[in-house]
């Protein structure tokens, strides 16, 4: 009896057309392996939970207080963001009965072209790409300021990183560049704390509001699952979410464009609320603009606007903003994206705030 010999498998070469611009692959950490590593304790754990019910609460009428998003355009020190993080805290814990006060830890940074892409992409402000490093750092960061009982907010703007930290998140926001994104929208019915949606970079306030619409409900999307596999996610849908207003070719926090973004939003079945950014367009990237455009929106409240819910502001221990130079020290507690105001200039703005909900209150409880 003869046996037949059958030819070898071979795989098949496609390195002619597969991968062709990619210079390099490296390993990346799980977030199963990075949780583990730095896991979330019990009082952090507490503390995410009962301030993403009371954003929840807000954002339903339920409690009027205004959540306030404040904090460094981009974190790139983390002993300068510990040390904004503690007088935050006083001046949160001074305010609590009229602001619910949120510390912004970004770590992504969206790019018009090139540029320094934030804490996780290249921690070391070289062009090293140390990422895995830049996650570990990243949550080291947000579970440090959790420890001092302070909630934070952040940008979801990669669509893998949020497995590496959303569970310490108490409020996300999806940029005007990703607003109109299907990813994101998807992303966002799956996450579970609130989402702000800002509106685009031209200033159109519908494409905030599908997104909401998109993001309340259910969608299945691919994605990696906390131990690195691909896998499909079905999400139930996130009825937390709004629009946050800030600017586009002009400002839109007026009282007349709180009324329109309401009306689109009634027209489309939502809920009339608005956080206002007081930076980006709305300040026409003048960072000291800031404090007067904080206390046209104050008067709006003091005035008894319910619609009004929140505040986005940038601010850094020091003003203004500095570019990363080779060889060049950085200044302490400037950022190196966007320019910020001080904390010594926050705080008055912190305070005319409350001042405006206490006096909203008051208002309300005479009629």
């Amino acid at each position: 009896m003869t046996t037949s010999v059958s030819a070898p498998l071979t795989t098949h070469d496609t390195t002619r057309i597969d991968d062709t611009r990619i210079a390099g692959v490296r390993p990346l950490i799980t977030p199963a392996l990075l949780e583990e590593k730095l896991p979330v304790p019990d009082a952090a754990q507490a503390l995410v939970e009962s301030s993403r019910a009371a954003i929840s609460k807000i954002l339903h009428g339920k409690d009027d207080r205004l959540v306030v998003v404040v904090g460094p355009c981009s974190i790139h020190d983390h002993e300068q963001a510990m040390d904004y993080a503690w007088q935050l805290k006083e001046q949160a814990d001074a305010l609590k009965d009229d602001l619910l006060v949120v510390m912004r830890v970004y770590f992504e940074k969206p790019r018009t072209t090139v540029g320094w892409k934030g804490y996780i992409n290249d921690p070391h402000l070289d062009g090293s790409f140390a990422i895995n490093e830049g996650l570990e750092m990243a949550r080291k960061l947000l579970l440090d300021v959790l420890a001092i009982d302070l909630p934070v907010g952040t940008e979801f703007l990669d669509l893998l990183s949020p497995q590496f930290i959303s569970e310490l998140v108490s409020w996300g926001a999806i940029g005007a560049r990703t607003t109109e994104s299907q990813s994101h929208r998807q992303l966002a019915s799956g996450l579970s704390c609130p989402v702000g949606f800002k509106n685009g970079t031209d200033g159109g306030i519908k494409v905030a509001t599908d997104a909401i619409q998109a993001a309340q409900a259910a969608h299945a999307f691919m994605g990696m699952t906390k131990m690195g596999q691909a896998a499909i996610f079905e999400t139930r849908g996130n009825d937390d979410c709004h629009v946050i207003l800030r600017g586009g070719k002009q400002p839109n926090y007026s009282a007349a464009d709180v009324d329109a973004a309401c009306a689109l939003l009634k027209a489309a079945g939502l809920r009339e609320q608005v956080m206002i950014d007081v930076s980006h367009a709305n300040s026409s990237k003048q960072h000291q603009r800031q404090i007067t455009v904080a206390g046209e929106v104050a008067a709006q409240v003091a005035a008894g606007d319910l619609r009004i819910t929140g505040l986005m502001i940038e601010s850094h221990l020091n003003e203004g903003r500095q570019d990363i130079l080779p060889g060049t020290p950085l200044k302490h507690g400037v950022s190196v994206t966007d320019a910020c105001i001080s904390m010594a200039q926050t705080l008055p703005v912190l305070q005319e705030l409350a001042a405006a909900v206490r006096s909203r209150r008051a208002l309300h409880s005479a009629k």
